[in-house]
């Protein structure tokens, strides 16, 4: 081979060798383009459900149909009366899961042992009322 086949010969393989690394160069930067693209895309997503789910978190709390105080009342326990006829007539279904737990709430407040309610006793029970 003659000499200026052989500088040909390395010039053309410099050049594919530049042209190689080049593409390259060109490949990455559009996959940290397109990683980057996905990352704030991703992030944008996160950002939006949890605002969603806030605002309907906040939504079903401040509902103004269900927007209700506690109060307590005493009263005066009549012959007849007993734990279970208190909580029917006093509970609220929507701030109690059952009867059983209003009860105990009542028992708890008044530092009841047992259910047993004697008449004329006094009572302080807990009850809702809308604003």
């Amino acid at each position: 081979m003659s000499r200026t086949m052989t500088q040909r010969y390395h010039r053309e393989q410099d050049i594919r060798s530049e042209r190689r690394i080049r593409n390259n160069r060109i490949r990455r930067r559009r996959e940290m383009r397109k990683n980057f693209l996905l990352l704030v895309m991703t992030f944008c997503l996160i950002v939006t459900a949890s605002i969603a789910v806030s605002s309907f978190r906040s939504n079903a709390k401040n509902d103004p149909s269900q927007e209700s105080d506690k109060y307590y009342k005493s009263i005066v326990v009549s012959d007849s009366a007993t734990l279970w006829s208190i909580a029917e007539e006093y509970m609220d279904e929507a701030h109690y899961g059952s009867i059983y737990e209003y009860i105990r709430e009542v028992m708890q407040i008044n530092s009841l042992t047992s259910d047993a309610i004697y008449a004329d006793a006094h009572l302080i029970v807990p009850y809702y009322d809308t604003k």
